[in-house]
């Protein structure tokens, strides 16, 4: 078999390439200067399923080859010859391997560890280029065919499944669904397992370990997401929230040799990361997925060093202690020189009585594939006009059956970019309800049917509508700030000239130079994107608080080592 994902040859050999390099001499000869060459024997394994120490492994003769357990034995995912390398992104990021590498004919083998791999990748522009590429078109071929070391059994009908099928597909891991009120397998391995239905949705990780409807924290556990973060270091600067914003800084931080370590609540991506398609952003003229956009920028910071921790949500800031201390959810503090707020927004809630009760069967707060997938050929709502709501109506055209706007106001123009403006109104899948609000959701289990409102005429109306799609106004995530910092009258975080006197008086500002931009009432405090007061709502103006956070950061940190200055 030559380089190949699968048992089948690709039928496109140039992406067969793209995922396959194989190495110059000049290029093996740079990465053995890095490495420890290594001779294996053939049948010798030389990382297991699960392996917390993964090296970077280069062929320099014989073959390796790579499989993953599968049913009644092993399935075969490529097999890598001379000049070719084993891995993909977990390569940068620490974590476990999904797979097994077994020496298929004996030969020679390049090894460097993930520090060393590292430091290629930053020093050496033309590998750094090959290596990172290519372990992204591996990572994403991996998720297209499912192929990874945990098997997701669920209903399509439960809000706990498509939490944790979103969890998994937004923080870029493989898995293999399947549905037990469908899928034959799926029953099979609930009996194989002693398990009930009423166990799901259902978890198994490695074949070994099954976890019955865990908490997100629970499944960052057992496939290893946080691993290798040292939770005693001090660390320069320390981001919270995983969104552009926060991903922009870690990006910059890591990239100019701060130690960062980024905690986020769910997965990178933010409110932004469940857009379906920002067209807006400089760069990509055909548009990005807000998903798509997340990950390259979370690669993009590990490639420097930077360090996410998932599932383990900053729950308290000790703001009267230097180094800061941290809490986070679950117990235990993370040290920090300095910290960037990037906690971003969540969508308004609407003031319905059983609201909860649909959250997730049937109401929703993104738009990506995983929603999309249970509203095929249905109709649906979407509740909001700002860019986010009008991105995931086009998208939602083009699956469900047809789409309703309902907003508040008169116009989409008043808070909505022109270009989709237009898309909406020139879509006959698409209604605008104008001066429209929903009153009422009944349904028994699942959302079953909306009412709503129009708040001029007073006419109400009773569709038979079972998904909904709330994107309406935003609401900072700034509780866990426990007063630490000034806040406007809307909970949104105060920075730089936007800090009224009485603001800093309040709290008791102890240097005679005035905040920085985007320094909070708190020095050494920063807060950047939708968190922040007064903030342009747009993914590119985030992403440049982020970097100059960090060039404030710089200054912040050599304060603290020579004293302020004026």
């Amino acid at each position: 078999m030559n380089n190949q994902l699968g048992p089948e040859p690709q039928s496109n050999p140039q992406n067969n390439q793209a995922l396959f390099p194989t190495l110059t001499a000049a290029q093996l000869e740079r990465i053995a200067a890095c490495g420890t060459l290594r001779n294996v024997e053939a049948g010798t394994t030389v990382v297991e399923q699960g392996d917390a120490t993964m090296p970077f492994i280069v062929v320099l003769s014989g073959e390796l080859e790579i499989v993953r357990p599968a049913a009644g034995g092993e399935e075969i995912v490529a097999t890598h010859k001379a000049g070719n390398f084993f891995g993909d992104i977990v390569m940068l990021s620490g974590r476990r391997s999904m797979v097994i590498a077994r020496m298929r004919v004996a030969g020679q083998l390049i090894e460097m560890q993930r520090e060393a791999l590292q430091q290629l990748v930053q020093t050496d522009s033309e590998l750094g280029e090959i290596l990172t590429r290519t372990f992204i078109l591996r990572r994403v071929e991996l998720i297209a065919r499912g192929w990874g070391d945990v098997v997701l059994l669920g209903s399509d009908n439960s809000a706990a499944t498509l939490r944790l099928k979103g969890f998994l597909t937004r923080n870029g891991y493989p898995f293999t669904y399947a549905d037990f009120e469908k899928d034959e397998t799926a029953q099979e391995l609930i009996h194989q397992f002693e398990l009930s239905a009423e166990d799901i949705p259902i978890m198994i990780c490695r074949g070994k370990w099954v976890l019955k409807n865990p908490i997100n924290q629970e499944v960052c556990d057992c496939i290893g997401l946080n691993e290798g973060i040292d939770t005693t270091t001090v660390r320069d600067v320390i981001v919270v929230g995983a969104g552009p914003a926060g991903l922009s800084s870690a990006v910059y931080a890591a990239s100019e040799g701060l130690n960062v370590l980024v905690v986020e609540t769910n997965s990178p991506g933010g409110q932004a990361g469940s857009s379906s398609k920002i067209e807006n952003y400089l760069g990509f003229p055909t548009g990005i997925s807000g998903q798509e956009l997340a990950g390259r920028a979370y690669t993009q910071a590990q490639k420097f060093g930077a360090q996410l921790m998932v599932a383990r949500p900053a729950v308290r800031l000790m703001c009267s202690q230097q180094p800061f201390s941290l809490e986070i959810e679950g117990g235990g503090k993370l040290l920090t020189r300095s910290v960037v707020i990037a906690t971003g927004a969540q969508y308004r809630k609407l003031p319905l009585e059983n609201l909860a009760q649909f959250e997730g069967n049937g109401i929703y707060y993104g738009a990506t594939f995983v929603e999309a997938q249970l509203c095929q050929g249905e109709e649906v709502i979407v509740v909001g006009g700002g860019n986010s709501a009008g991105q995931a109506a086009i998208f939602l055209s083009q699956i469900a059956s047809h789409v309703h706007i309902l907003i508040r106001g008169a116009h989409l123009e008043d808070t909505m970019s022109s270009y989709l403006v237009r898309r909406i109104g020139q879509s006959p899948a698409i209604t605008l309800h104008s001066h429209t609000e929903i009153i009422q959701l009944e349904g028994n289990g699942h959302l079953g049917s909306v009412r709503w409102r129009n708040n001029r005429s007073g006419e109400e109306e009773q569709h038979a509508i079972r998904h909904a799609f709330l994107m309406t106004g935003a609401s900072p995530n700034t509780a866990w700030l426990n007063g630490c910092v000034s806040l406007d009258d809307k909970d949104f975080i105060q920075t730089g000239i936007d800090l009224p006197p009485q603001a800093l008086q309040a709290a008791n500002w102890p240097l005679a130079r005035a905040p920085l931009l985007f320094e909070t009432s708190l020095p050494g405090v920063f807060a950047v994107g939708d968190v922040r007061s007064n903030n342009v709502k747009r993914v590119a103006s985030a992403v440049g608080e982020g970097a100059i956070a960090i060039s404030l950061v710089h200054r912040v940190l050599q304060e603290q080592a020579t004293g302020p200055q004026a």
